[in-house]
C-alpha cells in the first residue's frame, strides 16, 4: 500500500492551509461523515473484562447533539469550560465532541489528578462544568467549596448524590443541536502544561487547530477511512487529540480503544494480534516496554504503519521492532502548544535516531537566541516561522500570562524551547530541552544520547540522564536506570554500562554516576521529568 505522501519535496512546495473564517470540527468532519455514509465506523472500543463496542459516525453526531443540549440545560453556554476527566470511556469522545459542537471550550485531564490539581485547574479556567468518573468525582467533592465557578456535575456509569449521571442527563433528550458557526479563531481547547517550575499553564487552541492536524492524520499518521488506528495513550494528554480524535477523524478512519486500569505489556501485544489493527502510535516508554518481550511469539497481520511522539525514540527500540515487524516506527515531533511539527513520514528514508523533516505548512529551523537561522549541523533552539503568516495548529497563547506568551514569540519566530541540529539533507537530530542540556569541562552532552547508549545494554530497561555537581568538571553525567528483569544492579555492572556508553559514543558522554532505580519520575503524559531528578542531585550544593 502506498503511503498519502508519495513525494515529500512536491508536497512541502505545493502545500497551502484552508483558512476559513468559520470552523467546526463537530460539522466538518463528524456531521459530514455520517452524512456521506450512516455505517461508518468510528470507534472500536473493548475493556479488560471482554466487553466490545461499536460506534459510527452518526452515533457520535446523534449522542453529541444529545449532550450539547444536555449541557445547555444545566447552564453551560458558549465560551463557558468544561473540564473533561476521564479515561477511555466512550463518553469521553462524546463529550469533547459535545463541548465544540456548542462552542464551549474543552478542556480534558488525566484521571492521575489530585483534588488540589483539581480545583486548581477549576480556578484558573473558571470552569462551569465537570464531567468525570466516580472516582475523580469523589475528588470533586473533596475540593468542591473551592470550586464555586462550577454549576454543572456529571459523572458516567454510577449514581452519585449532588452528580447528574451522564446517560441520564441524555434520556429523552433530542439530537437537535446543529453546530454553532463558531469562528476558526475561536478558543475551543484549553490544555494545562506540565512545566518543569510553577504551576501548569493553560495553553489555548482554536477551532483551526483540528485544521492543523489534517496534516498529523493525513501525511504522518498515513491514514485512510479504511484504517483503524490505536493510539496508545492518555486522554488527558494533548497526544491523544492529535491521534485519538482530531488526527484519524479528519482522514474518516475508525479508532481502536482499550479501556483498561493499567498498562498491560503482554495484553497490548495480544490485542493488536487480535484486532484488524492497521496503524499504531504510542509513546517510547511503551515501545520500550514491548521490544522487552519475546515478539517471536505474535503476528500482527494487519499492521501496516506504526509510529511514536511524546519524545525521540531510542535508535536501538526501533531497531528491534523493524527485526520484529518489519516496520520502521516513525518518529514525530511537536508540543501541546502545536500539531505536528516534524516527522519521520512514511515516503522519507529513514534516519534512525532523527525526528525526520518540517511538516508540510511548518517553516520550522534551527536558529541561534536571536533569530538567525544556523548553519547545518549547528546546535541551537527549535523555532516556527510565525509571520508573515501563523500556521494552522499553533497555540493561541497561555491564558493569563501574557508575559509567558510573549517570552516565547521572539521577532519572527515562535521558540518551542527545544534544541536541535538539522544536517545538510534538512533532517532534524534532537538534542534536548534548552534546559536539560548538561555541561561538563566546556562540553556540551545532551541526555538524549547517552540514553539512547544506555538502552542498547541488554540489562537497561529504562533510563534518564541529567547533569550533577561536581568540583572539578562543574557537572557530570549521571544516569538513573531502570534494570531489565533477570539483572540486578552492582558495582561491576556500573562499570561495565560505563563502558559500554563510551564504545557507542563519544568517551566524555559517558555517566561517571549511575544510580539504579526502581521507576522515573513522570508527567501525566509519560515524558520523563528530569528537572526533578536534576533538583535532587543539585539540592546539597544549593
Amino acid at each position: 500500500m502506498t503511503s498519502n505522501m508519495q513525494d515529500y519535496d512536491a508536497v512541502r512546495a505545493s502545500f497551502r492551509w484552508e483558512r476559513p473564517a468559520k470552523y467546526n470540527f463537530a460539522r466538518e468532519v463528524i456531521d459530514a461523515w455520517a452524512a456521506r455514509d450512516p455505517n461508518k465506523l468510528a470507534l472500536h472500543w473493548v475493556d479488560d473484562y471482554g466487553h466490545e463496542a461499536k460506534r459510527t459516525f452518526a452515533d457520535i453526531s446523534v449522542r453529541s447533539q444529545q449532550l450539547a443540549r444536555a449541557l445547555t440545560n444545566l447552564g453551560v453556554s458558549r465560551g463557558d469550560t468544561v473540564i473533561v476527566i476521564l479515561g477511555r470511556q466512550i463518553a469521553w469522545w462524546e463529550t469533547v465532541s459535545a463541548c465544540l459542537r456548542m462552542g464551549a471550550v474543552v478542556s480534558p485531564g488525566t484521571t492521575q489528578l489530585s483534588a488540589k490539581d483539581i480545583a486548581y485547574r477549576v480556578q484558573a479556567s473558571r470552569a462551569v462544568a465537570v464531567i468525570t468518573d466516580d472516582v475523580n468525582a469523589a475528588k470533586v467533592d473533596g475540593v468542591r467549596h473551592e470550586c464555586l465557578s462550577l454549576k454543572a456535575f456529571l459523572v458516567v456509569d454510577v449514581e452519585r448524590p449532588g452528580w447528574v449521571n451522564f446517560e441520564a442527563a441524555l434520556t429523552g433528550v433530542k439530537a437537535d443541536f446543529p453546530a454553532v458557526d463558531t469562528r476558526a479563531d475561536e478558543d475551543a481547547l484549553c490544555y494545562f502544561t506540565s512545566g518543569t517550575t510553577g504551576y501548569p499553564k493553560m495553553t489555548i487552541h482554536t477551532h483551526s487547530y483540528a485544521i492543523g492536524h489534517q496534516i498529523t492524520g493525513r501525511y504522518w499518521l498515513d491514514l485512510r477511512p479504511e484504517d483503524l488506528h490505536w493510539n496508545i495513550s492518555d486522554t488527558g494528554w494533548a497526544k491523544a487529540a492529535w491521534s485519538s480524535y482530531f488526527g484519524p477523524w479528519s482522514q474518516g478512519a475508525a479508532m481502536f480503544v482499550h479501556h483498561t486500569g493499567g498498562f498491560d505489556v503482554k495484553r497490548t501485544l495480544d490485542l493488536l494480534a487480535r484486532h484488524p489493527i492497521t496503524t499504531m502510535c504510542g509513546a517510547p516508554t511503551i515501545y520500550r516496554m514491548v521490544v522487552l518481550q519475546d515478539l517471536s511469539t505474535y503476528k500482527f497481520p494487519h499492521l501496516r504503519h506504526c509510529v511514536g511522539a511524546g519524545e525521540p525514540l531510542n535508535p536501538e527500540v526501533i531497531e528491534v521492532w523493524k527485526r520484529a515487524t518489519g516496520l520502521v516506527i516513525r518518529d514525530g515531533y511537536g508540543q501541546t502548544e502545536t500539531v505536528l511539527l516534524c516527522g519521520s513520514f512514511p515516503c522519507l528514508p529513514p534516519r534512525i535516531g532523527s525526528m525526520g523533516k518540517p511538516s508540510p505548512g511548518i517553516d520550522l529551523d534551527v536558529v541561534d537566541d536571536d533569530g538567525n537561522v544556523l548553519p547545518p549541523d549547528t546546535e541551537g533552539n527549535i523555532a516556527i516561522r510565525v509571520k508573515p503568516e501563523r500556521p494552522q495548529g499553533l497555540f493561541k497563547g497561555y491564558k493569563g500570562n501574557p508575559e509567558q506568551t510573549e517570552s516565547v514569540f521572539k521577532g519572527d519566530w515562535y521558540f518551542t524551547g527545544d534544541r536541535a541540529t538539522k544536517d545538510k539533507d534538512g533532517y532534524f537530530w534532537f538534542v534536548g530541552r534548552a534546559d536539560d542540556v548538561i555541561l561538563s569541562s566546556g562540553y556540551r552532552i545532551g541526555p538524549f544520547e547517552v540514553e539512547s547508549a544506555l538502552i542498547e545494554h541488554p540489562a537497561v530497561a529504562e533510563s534518564a540522564v541529567v547533569a550533577s555537581p561536581d568540583p572539578t568538571r562543574g557537572e557530570v553525567v549521571k544516569a538513573f536506570v531502570i534494570l531489565a528483569p533477570g539483572y540486578k544492579g552492582s558495582d561491576e555492572l556500573v562499570k561495565e554500562l560505563q563502558e559500554h556508553v563510551k564504545s557507542v559514543t563519544a568517551p566524555y558522554k559517558y555517566p561517571r554516576k549511575i544510580e539504579f532505580v526502581d521507576s522515573l519520575p513522570k508527567t501525566v503524559s509519560g515524558k520523563i521529568r528530569r528537572v526533578e531528578l536534576r533538583q535532587k542531585e543539585w539540592a546539597e550544593v544549593r
